[in-house]
């Protein structure tokens, strides 16, 4: 059984993607946790409601429209943390990256808590209690809980707590070509063979490598394991477009001339884009571009520059991940490493000198392309005069550093913003990526036609001046009404936890109840009762004065109020339930982990490091050694001083320091400064109006397959059970009616029948998928029981019987071999009745039983034996190997035994052995040859016919 609903981005404007899977027994798996540009909590309700009987989590790509609420659920949803999830590392690592530029970017991502919408005002200028979003921390926690997997490597993933088992369930990712790390996920489960292929693209581009469907001799057909699925789930996204001729190279140039085009005006280009996958691409363009000596005229009088939070820690990813990234990166860094001699590493920034020129010690560590990842890094950059070309985040321009981008240059008509992906417009959401883009598409005030270096004409948009309304959502702190809202709301999420979750080792420390994340740092050595007095722990802020600020009563504290509330020394536990029926116990937890307590290295210096450590950090502070110093000065020295000057260097600083954001890695991931107050927060919303005169043009940079490779590659794959999700309602039906054409077929005297059954779901909605087959239930007598001789391949038992089927009886059956009849026997006469039916329903079950001896003897098998089993050359190697033969692999699908005897495995599955002419001469290779054949056979079950 295989039932399949999407929760999310299907037949919708909204690219978000969450779907679940259901399968045989209980085993239910989402995929992805996407989000879109609205962040509205009520999109993850579904995803709520399934998670106490999730199995575990897939996640597709390192992108807002697939992990943007991983960590929300994480944080907000109780169990949903100990849900076993999947992913490879790249979506690990890019994914970690893009939630901290967007929760240190965007307020709005932290949601808003159920009610505070009601403050009054219309839908602009009401203010919004904001839930307190995920720490770096968190978010860091929440990552490093994911499995990683490598591609083509089967794996057989674990369970959930509550979920049921697993048992014949295997994952394999393979590249979707999309992003870096994106995954094409095949789940195979009993007869259910599923192909989880959501954003993919088949071409190959500078940094990612096409998707993973071919494979063979010359790529000619789809490998096996992708191959006629009983179910493919394949987005529609794209169509209905028609990809522009030329292919990569042609888009390329086509980005690069639209910058010339402003370049030779002085103007600026913004390209926005995601802060962690397809901005790799267009970095690595244009780093390659300003590198090249025949771009000095046109693009050298530029700068370029990369605006984003996280940029530095996604390039630092990138540069560990280059295994994932197409071949010829990798080749082409290696080929220039063996052309150049003796290089010399500059130490501080990592680069070689060779011949005199600075050459990048790694791929992704950039000389053009300089790097802005602070508010001020920012402010100096629009204070600057000249070309330049920026890529910042996000997509959307509605957060991160192309929002404030696009209100700087937008009034000058020399400026041009580059949109690299459609963005279709929702119905309750209108960012100003969505405005541009059907700016662009109506072309209301007319198009500019460039000429570009090939001779070809680029089109740019004008703006016409256009009012433009950006609506700004600024963080204000809670006034003494809002606060007690906000406590209240935390005290019942509290309650609501403890509640859903029995064991207390299970209830997260981290859950959604700060009162303010800066006053919760406190020391180590503080008891858990201080500790959680910090933040909105009933039982705990109770203790501490707080019961009249939380407005709560008896009836809230429950059985707590013998500990919480002075002189009250009885409670009435009768008809109670949960937590409430026992008596409390508070215990304090010990600090430390599973091997111990914590243990402070700094405690077991010895004298002469103590020495050299104060006087390195004597150095550091600016100060002399010896030197007397009152307490708060040399404090505001280390803690404010030389925390400025590593924010905002001095014109002392190393020219470069500030635009490359050449620190250290270490610190790379907690240098990301976030907009707004601290702690408890309400967002208070307003809106602006810009004019717009800058022209809009677009390249398509998505990455996303397109409607020439939707109709090659779907016939290819050849599923028996087709599912279109994602795209417009228009591009899901056009696609599905595309297949029809290319799927059916046409039988000779009847009507046209299709020989692959298409889905077109809506979100929400519940389609059953199963594979077709016609099954029985039979039951086996115990005679025939006991003739079997199972054989066992992998994790199937494969047994080969011939007997004679029954309809069995009461009077004809053993009524001493039934369970049911003995324990018919020993109930009461009231019990005798239920019984029965139970009893008849399961002897109305047809029986196999062994053949007589004279039927037998008169019946012949007329099937041919078969043998059941995929046999892998790389087992086989590894098993000749080890019995002293020679095995090595020759040209695709051929495996070579003692230089003699050749193993071949065809496409279809077919193995083929040979060997040279068996002769008196050679009685040697007559024995190898036979080794290898039942070497074969051990890897496979000979299902006979008899």
């Amino acid at each position: 059984m295989f039932t399949f609903t999407p929760l999310l981005g299907t037949q919708s404007t909204s690219r978000a993607s969450q779907s679940i899977l259901e399968l045989d027994g209980g085993i239910k798996i989402l995929v992805d946790v996407g989000w879109d540009e609205r962040f509205d909590p009520r999109q993850l309700a579904e995803i709520e409601k399934h998670a106490s009987s999730l199995s575990f989590i897939l996640l597709t790509h390192p992108t807002i429209s697939h992990v943007g609420a991983f960590a929300h659920c994480c944080k907000h949803i109780p169990v949903f943390s100990q849900i076993p999830v999947y992913a490879t590392a790249p979506v690990i690592a890019f994914g970690r990256t893009l939630l901290q530029d967007l929760y240190s970017s965007s307020p709005l991502a932290a949601t808003f808590i159920p009610g505070s919408d009601n403050l009054g005002g219309d839908d602009h200028s009401r203010s919004h209690i904001l839930r307190q979003a995920p720490s770096f921390d968190e978010i860091n926690k929440y990552f490093s809980l994911i499995n990683p997997l490598k591609y083509s490597q089967p794996h057989q993933p674990t369970p959930s707590q509550f979920s049921a088992a697993l048992e014949g369930l295997t994952l394999t990712a393979y590249n979707s070509g999309h992003t870096l790390g994106g995954t094409i996920w095949h789940i195979q489960h009993g007869m259910e063979s599923i192909v989880y292929a959501v954003d993919w693209n088949q071409a190959r581009e500078n940094v990612i490598a096409g998707a993973a469907w071919f494979g063979g001799v010359g790529g000619a057909e789809v490998i096996e394991q992708l191959r006629k699925p009983t179910a493919l789930v394949c987005s529609s996204v794209g169509a209905t477009r028609i990809a522009p001729s030329g292919g990569r190279k042609a888009r390329d140039d086509a980005l690069l001339d639209h910058i010339r085009s402003s370049i030779a005006k002085g103007g600026t280009v913004l390209i926005p884009t995601d802060s962690s996958a397809r901005i790799l691409e267009l970095a690595w363009i244009l780093e390659k571009a300003w590198s090249e000596e025949s771009n000095i005229a046109t693009l050298r009088a530029a700068k370029v520059h990369l605006a984003s939070r996280s940029a530095n820690a996604t390039l630092r990813h990138a540069r560990s991940l280059l295994e994932w990234m197409d071949d010829s990166i990798v080749r082409e860094f290696e080929g220039e490493d063996d052309n150049q001699a003796q290089p010399q590493t500059h130490r501080r920034t990592g680069s070689r000198q060779v011949n005199g020129a600075a050459k990048p010690s790694r791929p992704f560590e950039f000389k053009n392309v300089k790097i802005v990842e602070r508010k001020s890094q920012l402010e100096r950059l629009l204070k600057s005069d000249g070309a330049r070309v920026i890529l910042a985040s996000d997509l959307t321009l509605g957060w991160g550093f192309s929002r404030k981008l696009l209100q700087e240059i937008a009034q000058k008509p020399e400026n041009l913003v580059v949109l690299t992906e459609r963005v279709d417009s929702a119905a309750d959401s209108q960012t100003p990526g969505q405005v541009l883009w059907k700016w662009y598409e109506d072309r209301l005030d007319g198009v500019a036609l460039e000429r570009a270096q090939n001779g070809d004409q680029l089109e740019q948009v004008h703006s016409g001046g256009r009012e433009l309304k950006l609506r700004n959502a600024e963080t204000a702190p809670l006034n003494t009404q809002e606060s007690q809202r906000y406590q209240q709301y935390m005290a019942s999420q509290r309650q609501i936890q403890d509640s859903l979750l029995t064991n207390n080792e299970g209830v997260p420390n981290d859950a959604d109840d700060n009162l303010d994340d800066e006053s919760s740092s406190s020391s180590e050595d503080e008891s858990d009762d201080e500790q959680q007095g910090r933040v909105l722990n009933v039982t705990a802020a109770l203790g501490h004065g707080a019961r009249n600020k939380l407005a709560l009563s008896d009836e809230d504290l429950g059985v707590n109020i013998l500990l919480r509330k002075k002189g009250v020394y009885d409670y009435d536990v009768r008809n109670r339930r949960g937590r409430n029926a026992v008596f409390p116990y508070s215990h304090s937890r010990k600090r430390g982990d599973e091997f111990g307590d914590f243990i402070k290295p700094e405690d077991f210096l010895r004298e002469e490091e103590k020495e050299e450590q104060d006087a390195a950090a004597d150095d550091k502070s600016g100060g002399m050694l010896g030197q007397k110093r009152r307490w708060d000065e040399a404090n505001n020295t280390r803690n404010g001083q030389n925390k400025r000057q590593r924010q905002h260097p001095g014109p002392n600083a190393p020219s470069g320091a500030a635009d490359d954001s050449e620190s250290d890695e270490s610190d790379t991931e907690h240098v990301v400064e976030t907009e707004g107050i601290q702690g408890p927060a309400k967002v208070v919303f307003s809106t602006t109006e810009i004019s717009v005169n800058a022209r809009l043009a677009f390249v398509d940079f998505s990455g996303l397959h397109d409607q020439r490779s939707l109709q090659m590659l779907i016939p290819l794959i050849g599923p028996k059970k087709l599912i279109l999700i994602g795209g417009t309602g228009e591009e899901v039906l056009s696609l599905a009616s595309d297949c029809k054409e290319l799927l059916g077929i046409k039988v000779a005297g009847a009507e046209e029948e299709t020989s692959t059954e298409i889905f077109t779901p809506t979100e929400g909605q519940n389609i059953d998928a199963s594979v077709d087959t016609n099954a029985w239930i039979v039951k086996l007598s115990r005679d025939l029981a006991k003739t079997l001789q199972w054989q066992n391949v992998k994790n199937i038992g494969v047994v080969t019987l011939q007997g004679q089927l029954k309809a069995e009886s009461p009077s004809s059956s053993n009524v001493h071999d039934d369970p049911l009849a003995k324990k018919q026997k020993l109930d009461t006469n009231a019990a005798l009745k239920s019984t029965t039916s139970e009893v008849s329903a399961v002897r109305s079950e047809p029986v196999l039983d062994v053949l007589p001896a004279s039927l037998a003897a008169s019946t012949r098998p007329v099937t041919q034996a078969i043998h059941v089993g995929d046999l892998r050359l790389a087992d086989l190697r590894r098993l000749i190997a080890a019995d002293g033969h020679l095995a090595e692999f020759r040209g695709e699908g051929t495996l070579l035994v003692d230089g003699m005897i050749t193993v071949k495995k065809l496409s279809s599955g077919k193995i083929i052995v040979e060997g040279v002419p068996v002769n008196a001469m050679t009685p040697k290779v007559a024995d190898n040859f036979t080794r290898v054949k039942r070497k074969i056979y051990d890897g496979l079950a000979v299902v006979a016919a008899g």
